[in-house]
């Protein structure tokens, strides 16, 4: 949308966890110096202000670049102790917010973590926020970014057990899945013509067939396809020896196989800083690298620092500065 002072919704996530947490201590940063857009957090109020007394922090939820809009939980909420009677609490944070998306209302949506074990333990099937925002969106393939400063990574699937992602691994999903991450960068990084690396599923990239035939039957053709469609992907490439700088200063981004092919690196090289950003969905959506650390919440050990630059990235993109 481009204003110059952008407007995010701002999902408290699961309120056992540090998410409440981060929004107090965000709040801090948001009334003491200008953050560059403002934030409107969803949250339940009394949590909030459990949470801030809790950490010993003043309570700021109605100025003018930070405001708490109350949702309340079924049940209160208890630093570290999960409850599955709030679970549908937290996934009507995810409605409002994509709501206001898509009705110009916010432009950006910045998500804190939430536990998908207790959504589901609730019944209610859900295995992460990119899915159910697709899902929500009628997007058939989003597809999961993390950045940090010097490194951007792609996954073709995210959260699936190992044993399935070969068969998930298929021409439409890397066709769509390099259409998309080329189409992305080039709208909301401005890169001209995206270099993406593209990593094998084996170890050495099937080693010529020998440890697996995935790279020569679909992956390689996936790239061929990409290619001809003007999309600069090379590869298959090992993941091994993808990520070491020599190979990094080629490419504008790695596209791994699965969640944790690539990002055990990213995490390494950012771990705090980085920023989960989901591609093709009609909204702007950017959120933390980590998870809801149960054992954290409520002791003011919390860093901030995540969800710090997942809303500075809101901002940028939906600018068009970033």
């Amino acid at each position: 949308m481009n204003r110059s002072r952008p407007r995010l919704a701002l999902t408290a996530g699961e309120p056992a966890g540090i998410g409440p947490d981060l929004c107090v201590l965000l709040a801090q940063q948001a009334t003491s110096a200008d953050l560059g857009c403002d934030i409107t957090c969803l949250i339940d109020r009394d949590l909030y202000s459990e949470r801030s007394a809790a950490l010993g922090l003043p309570l700021h939820r109605d100025g003018p670049a930070f405001q708490v809009e109350d949702h309340p939980l079924a049940v209160a909420a208890v630093a570290g102790r999960l409850d599955a009677r709030n679970a549908p609490a937290v996934l009507t944070l995810l409605d409002r917010a994509l709501a206001g998306c898509r009705a110009g209302e916010f432009d950006a949506m910045v998500t804190a973590p939430v536990q998908k074990s207790v959504i589901n333990d609730a019944g209610i099937r859900f295995t992460g926020h990119t899915e159910y925002l697709a899902a929500a969106c009628s997007v058939p393939r989003p597809v999961m970014l993390l950045v940090s400063d010097q490194l951007k990574v792609a996954l073709a699937t995210t959260h699936l057990p190992l044993r399935d992602v070969s068969a998930a691994l298929t021409p439409a999903l890397l066709d769509e899945t390099l259409r998309i991450l080329d189409a992305d960068l080039r709208r909301l990084w401005r890169i001209d013509a995206p270099r993406i690396a593209v990593c094998g599923l084996n170890p050495h990239a099937g080693e010529g067939g020998h440890l697996g035939r995935e790279e020569i039957d679909v992956i390689q053709p996936a790239i061929a396809r990409a290619r001809q469609a003007g999309i600069a992907a090379s590869g298959p490439l090992p993941a091994d020896t993808v990520f070491v700088p020599q190979q990094l200063q080629h490419f504008d981004v790695v596209l791994a196989m699965y969640h944790d092919q690539g990002l055990p690196t990213l995490k390494y090289a950012g771990f705090g800083r980085a920023v989960n950003v989901t591609l093709g969905l009609p909204i702007l959506r950017t959120s933390v690298d980590h998870g809801t650390a149960l054992d954290l919440a409520g002791t003011g050990r919390a860093d901030c620092g995540s969800l710090h630059q997942a809303l500075l990235l809101a901002c940028a993109l939906a600018r068009g500065t970033a």
